[in-house]
């Protein structure tokens, strides 16, 4: 379960009314949903919104608790127990090859070297990547490295996974693999994504626009909202 309770974020900024811009306004939300989706434009707070899940972002007010531990409080409890992908793999792979990123994820299990490795391969192989085991991270496509960067995540056995655009940068083939992929996840699930018909598959969709949630509901009306919502910002005049 995830709970936002007033949480608020802002960020200095000498030259703003207060001497302060707020990114996200006071948020009160319950997620005990399987899947929940989070929409909005660039730059609406939604990304912000995700990243308080686990602690990325500490709210200025207010609080986050995943399963009863505060992100602000108990925040390394909270990062064992939630995992975040981010839209740009390359942001994620540190290591070489894929044997030795999805080993270096596990080394918080405390296993020894050798399981480590066995595991990883076992991961590997789980999610059809053994067979590039040890080629070189580099030499991956876009979507093979966002699969890794996905294995690597749940190798580590979170409770709740965290998507932040995890479709941005692929081809439709691939998009459309990783959200089979996440929808088929047991972890309690909660994706920022601007593919709509991702989103439709939600259990629950929040609507985030200038820095605050303007609707929170089922899929269908939730994505309905959005699309005539985008629709009035681009027929407002002096857009874009």
């Amino acid at each position: 379960m995830i709970e936002f309770l007033g949480a608020h974020v802002a960020v200095a900024s000498p030259a703003a009314p207060g001497g302060e811009v707020t990114i996200l306004e006071p948020t009160t939300l319950t997620l005990t949903e399987h899947r929940v989706a989070v929409i909005g434009a660039n730059g609406s707070g939604k990304s912000t919104l995700a990243r308080l899940v686990n602690g990325l972002v500490l709210p200025t007010s207010g609080y986050v608790r995943v399963n009863g531990l505060d992100s602000h409080d108990d925040g390394r409890a909270v990062r064992r127990q939630v995992g975040f992908v981010f839209s740009d793999a390359d942001s994620q792979l540190v290591m070489p090859t894929p044997l030795e990123d999805v080993t270096l994820s596990l080394r918080r299990l405390r296993l020894g070297r050798r399981e480590r490795e066995e595991r990883a391969r076992e991961i590997l192989d789980r999610f059809h990547l053994a067979h590039l085991a040890d080629v070189s991270v580099h030499a991956l496509s876009g979507g093979q490295k966002q699969l890794l960067a996905l294995a690597g995540v749940l190798a580590t056995e979170p409770q709740v996974l965290v998507c932040d655009e995890p479709t941005t940068l692929l081809d439709l083939r691939w998009r459309t693999h990783v959200n089979d992929l996440l929808a088929g996840l047991d972890q309690q699930l909660v994706h920022v994504t601007h593919d709509l018909e991702a989103a439709a598959r939600a259990d629950r969709v929040l609507v985030v626009d200038q820095a605050q949630v303007v609707y929170d509901g089922l899929p269908a009306p939730a994505v309905t909202f959005y699309r005539e919502l985008m629709a009035q910002r681009s027929a407002a005049p002096g857009w874009p």
